[in-house]
């Protein structure tokens, strides 16, 4: 088994996120995902993405998605040095 270096930090850091997931999820949900943007893709896929205090902050947003029944298909924190570059694409307002 290998180890994981954490003497950096920055896993309880404030970051931006991107949780992509398996279906439609209507704008309307916004404020039950603490504010996130949310973007419905081409193929059907969803994504969250905005800003996270801390991990316990993803663990709570994973945990809603779960409570949601919607497969969880990956989750990426962005790069510091391209937080500025993330823009929701567009919203899906149907749902």
């Amino acid at each position: 088994m290998s180890e994981t270096d954490v003497s950096s930090g920055k896993h309880n850091e404030p970051g931006i996120y991107v949780i992509r997931i398996k279906g439609r999820l209507a704008k309307r949900w916004a404020a039950w995902f603490e504010g996130l943007a949310i973007t419905a893709e081409d193929n059907g896929d969803t994504l969250l993405t905005g800003p996270l205090v801390d991990q316990a902050a993803l663990h709570g947003l994973l945990r809603k998605v779960r409570d949601l029944g919607m497969p969880l298909l990956s989750v990426a924190r962005v790069p510091a040095n391209e937080e500025d570059a993330v823009q929701p694409a567009a919203t899906d307002d149907k749902q």
